[in-house]
């Protein structure tokens, strides 16, 4: 039986949306398209308004402005608001739901009750062999760990015969082994599936791996969004930056323009060392820059007159390699540096800077 006899992806369209809890601005004219049968990830701090626009697509919250359409139906608008169960959508909650009192095969089969029984029972039963857990059918949900419960929430989402799937940060409750498997099989069955998924997390890790777009959202704005080779390479702001992961972050000043998109700068604890940087965002040359770094864009040296000199304060091993913690001056640190040798606590290399990999960014960001 194939998925696209029931699935069709819509697309999303979010438009100024606005929610007001009191006298708290939870979302601030937030606008994202979706395209049908993209997967895409909101991703941001707690706080962040990811939630809550989350709620506002599934119609469990209403906003206070803005539309929303789902494929070519309008759900929300200032005279419109179409109920949950009317939109062409299913949901994966962060604490599964599942129904208590029935069994796995009933959980997922509750979406298909109107469909012809002999239908319904080969639907269950290929959507169970699917997400894997046909030898659970008969159990309920007490009788699984956290991996399984998720499985059957995921295989009832996708029962659902909805063209899009909204993900309530579903891995937050599993250890970190059963989050990269399950990881993995939501991004595959998803996409299999041909439908399309609107995913929230805070871990900028688990957002780049699954994403076809990223927005990052911060105090209920969306303050980036694109690919997530994008958002990774060319951050807007110093918040982007920093949610997305860096090894360090530098005071640094401009020298001067350095190829197209890019700068030389020098860092106050090593003044006779350039350093050369892209630049994602046009720069004020007399403002205060910072330089920040990407565990990608770094380097250990044993010897030589390439970078800067740093000792090595902690070393880890994580199996392909090994990570290092690199003091670089007085006070300032560069985490995560990857090599393929060890390099000792206390030992004295030098750190080199990949100048396609990094970048320099306003002291004061320019998106909040």
């Amino acid at each position: 039986m194939e998925w696209s006899e029931f699935m069709k992806a819509v697309s999303v369209s979010i438009s100024s949306v606005e929610k007001v809890f009191g006298d708290k601005l939870a979302l601030d004219e937030v606008s994202i398209e979706v395209g049908a049968g993209e997967f895409a990830v909101l991703l941001g701090p707690s706080g962040s308004g990811k939630t809550t626009l989350l709620r506002c697509i599934a119609g469990i919250e209403r906003p206070s402005s803005g539309e929303i359409r789902i494929g070519e139906q309008l759900v929300v608008s200032s005279r419109v608001f179409v109920p949950p169960e009317r939109r062409q959508l299913s949901m994966v909650f962060q604490d599964y739901a599942l129904w208590p009192h029935l069994t796995v095969r009933q959980n997922v089969g509750f979406a298909l009750h109107r469909r012809p029984s002999a239908e319904r029972r080969e639907r269950v039963s290929d959507l169970l062999d699917r997400v894997g857990i046909s030898n659970l059918a008969d159990r309920f949900p007490s009788q699984l760990s956290g991996g399984e419960q998720q499985r059957v929430a995921l295989a009832r989402a996708l029962a659902a015969d909805a063209g899009l799937i909204l993900f309530d940060e579903p891995l937050s409750n599993l250890d970190a082994d059963r989050r990269e498997q399950l990881r993995i099989e939501i991004s595959t069955l998803t996409r299999t599936a041909g439908i399309t998924a609107i995913y929230i997390t805070h871990d900028q890790s688990e957002a780049f791996a699954m994403a076809d777009q990223i927005c990052v959202l911060n105090h209920g704005r969306v303050v980036q969004s694109g690919p997530p080779e994008k958002v990774y390479r060319d951050p807007v702001s110093a918040f982007v930056a920093r949610f997305t992961g860096l090894a360090a972050e530098l005071p640094a000043t401009l020298l001067c323009p350095c190829g197209a998109s890019g700068f030389d700068v020098a860092l106050p604890f090593a003044q006779d060392h350039r350093v050369s940087a892209r630049a994602p965002i046009a720069l004020d040359p007399d403002a205060p820059v910072r330089l920040f770094v990407r565990a990608a864009g770094v380097r250990l040296e044993r010897s030589g007159h390439d970078g800067i000199v740093g000792e090595v304060r902690d070393v880890a091993f994580v199996g392909r390699g090994y990570e290092h913690v690199v003091q670089i001056g007085p006070e300032h640190f560069v985490t995560k540096v990857f090599s393929g040798e060890r390099h000792e606590r206390d030992e004295t290399v030098r750190v080199c800077f990949d100048p396609a990999a990094n970048f320099v960014l306003p002291v004061q960001e320019g998106v909040q």
